[in-house]
């Protein structure tokens, strides 16, 4: 028998929860097959085999919670494919179950129990389940011929409501019947996200400075250029290419942006890896562009092209959300005039983008004009940096935005 184990998934990363198998038992698995899909606090990971045989225990059921190293699988390298069959036509007898388990060795970490003069043997797993549902396993039939039960025998017992589940469960004092509620579990990416953001409000001396760009010229520098740089880049020329530009330059003026706090110490970073803040129906991931300082626009464009592709289709690997030095978060897609990004940490600064509105903007003091304008928002920590810093660092990128030209220039 080869055990399935869990592997180690980063160094960040201690635990997981089962979020699908995708092997039954019965199943051939070859090497490298995939075998289960695992849920992790930032991306879901399948976890692949290592050997190969017929998988003949699943010890973990969807939605368990599991730790690296730990056994969640077992694969029999010597038996064939279906050897742990689905359920025959016609149901084996009781007596027939009892002799075919008495004369089986009982599997690893599975329990034999007695009821009424029967035996039946479940996995801790199993009687989780069979607890969580209501179901005594005493009461459960099962068509495995070495009288094992498994999950979907619990299941199907639990079909029927037994009585411990027609009970109501208890309701809050506050619960109306006349204002119904749905209770959601929240996903473990969820309930991380939730936890990081209040540790970085509650660790970081977090502060917002606030400033406009006019996207005059950008909006005419990409209108004039679009449709040949999209001809010769098979890309997109995007607002984020521009932004990401003025980001590393800025930041390489102003380095402590590009830091972090370890300790006592700073460790102020010589590489420009820009996490790009990407919505999924899952929540909120943060792709990082790799040396953004060395790619040009057409390069930026289809790497964050790339990346937003693969977050929408849940493709995204820890190593594409790893190691980020500054982020760019684009809460105008969303139609946002105005907000305060939270950290990323252990980053310091955040740059928020926001909706681009057409507004009266004074030329000088006897003209005006409509603009087409928008706020800019930057969050820093207080602890290494000071608002002076931050204030000129916004007033950078403004000034690298409002100039496009020169992003060009200096690469």
């Amino acid at each position: 028998m080869v055990d399935v184990k869990v592997p180690e998934l980063a160094e960040s990363i201690t635990e997981g929860t089962i979020a699908k198998w995708l092997k039954n038992v019965g199943d051939k698995v070859n090497k490298g097959d995939d075998i289960v899909e695992l849920e992790t606090d930032k991306v879901n990971v399948q976890i692949s085999a290592e050997d190969e045989g017929v998988l003949t225990e699943l010890k973990k059921e969807e939605g368990d919670t599991v730790e690296v190293g730990e056994i969640i699988a077992v694969l029999d390298p010597n038996a064939e494919a279906g050897a742990a069959p689905a359920a025959p036509s016609a149901e084996p007898k009781a007596d027939d179950n009892k002799a075919v388990a008495e004369s089986t060795p009982v599997p690893e970490k599975e329990e034999v129990s007695s009821a009424n003069g029967e035996r039946y043997v479940a996995s801790p797993a199993v009687r989780k389940l069979a607890r969580e549902l209501g179901v005594d396993l005493k009461d459960v039939s099962t068509n495995d011929p070495l009288g094992r039960i498994h999950g979907d025998d619990v299941k199907r017992a639990a079909q029927p409501a037994p009585k411990a589940a027609e009970k109501p469960a208890a309701k809050s004092v506050d619960e109306n019947p006349a204002k119904p509620v749905e209770r959601i579990k929240m996903s473990r990416r969820r309930q991380t996200i939730a936890n990081r953001l209040v540790d970085v409000q509650h660790t970081a001396a977090m502060l917002t400075t606030f400033n406009e760009v006019d996207m005059t010229a950008i909006m005419d520098l990409r209108k004039r250029r679009k449709d040949s740089f999209l001809e010769k880049h098979d890309v997109k020329l995007g607002f984020m290419s521009f932004f990401t530009k003025a980001v590393v330059g800025a930041l390489k003026e102003f380095p402590l942006l590009n830091a972090e706090i370890q300790g006592t110490e700073l460790l102020v970073k010589k590489f420009y890896d820009i996490g790009i803040a990407v919505s999924t129906d899952e929540g909120l991931v943060v792709p990082v562009v790799r040396d953004a300082d060395r790619l040009g626009f057409a390069g930026i464009e289809s790497e964050i092209g790339n990346l937003a592709k693969k977050a929408r289709d849940g493709k995204l690997t820890l190593s594409d959300l790893s190691g980020g030095t500054f982020t760019i978060t684009n809460g105008g897609t969303f139609g946002s005039l105005l907000s305060t990004p939270i950290l990323n940490a252990p980053q310091v600064g955040i740059l928020g983008m926001h909706s681009i509105q057409w507004r009266p903007v004074a030329i000088d003091k006897d003209r005006m004009e409509n603009r087409p304008m928008m706020y800019l928002a930057l969050s820093y920590d207080h602890r290494i940096v000071d608002g002076s810093e931050a204030v000129r660092f916004l007033v950078s990128i403004k000034q690298k935005l409002e100039d496009p030209e020169t992003l060009l220039l200096e690469g």
